[in-house]
């Protein structure tokens, strides 16, 4: 399938909802592409290519549903899964990098353990928006010893300005969106 087919067989499985979680917000709802396995599949195939082209020996997803997409493609690639949760989430040793929110802010944790020296980290969630949360997981990657294989992501929301705002962060590796709104 062409990189446009895959692009038209993923938005024709992502719903829209109006006025979701509040008024004036319209929802991008992947529920209904995760359920189609041909779907679904297309996706796990299209960021595993990508993991894979960028050279990833490990993949972090970002919570929540970043693990959804992240997990089989670490798995169809043969490589290492790494969840980037929220902060109080894991056991253990982590390390924690907090962020700024539009009201106030937050905080994303891995396993300490889990990424070194060596690692080429492809991060994959389902939706860049303004960027923050991808912005600090950057962060958190470096700061465990590991480089940025790059960002991979379902859908861009182009007018959030995330991908300007990863700009500087994202120091030459590559920022991938299957489909951008």
């Amino acid at each position: 399938m062409t990189a446009a087919g895959i692009r038209e067989l993923l938005l024709s499985r992502i719903r829209d909802v109006a006025d979701y979680p509040q008024p004036g917000v319209m929802f991008k709802d992947i529920t209904p592409l995760l359920a189609d396995p041909v779907a679904f599949t297309a996706l796990t195939e299209a960021l595993c290519e990508l993991s894979v082209r960028h050279g990833a020996t490990k993949i972090v997803g970002l919570e929540a549903r970043g693990f959804i997409l992240a997990a089989p493609v670490a798995v169809r690639a043969g490589i290492g899964f790494i969840p980037v949760r929220k902060a109080g989430k894991l056991p253990g040793a982590t390390l924690g990098q907090a962020y700024e929110l539009e009201y106030g802010t937050a905080e994303i944790e891995v396993h300490a353990e889990d990424l070194s020296a060596g690692d080429r980290v492809m991060v994959i969630d389902d939706v860049l928006a303004t960027g923050g949360t991808a912005e600090a997981s950057l962060e958190l990657i470096r700061r465990a010893g590991a480089e940025v294989a790059g960002i991979s992501v379902l859908m861009e929301l182009g007018f959030l300005g995330g991908r300007s705002r990863l700009d500087g962060a994202l120091r030459g590796a590559p920022l991938e969106a299957l489909i951008t709104l």
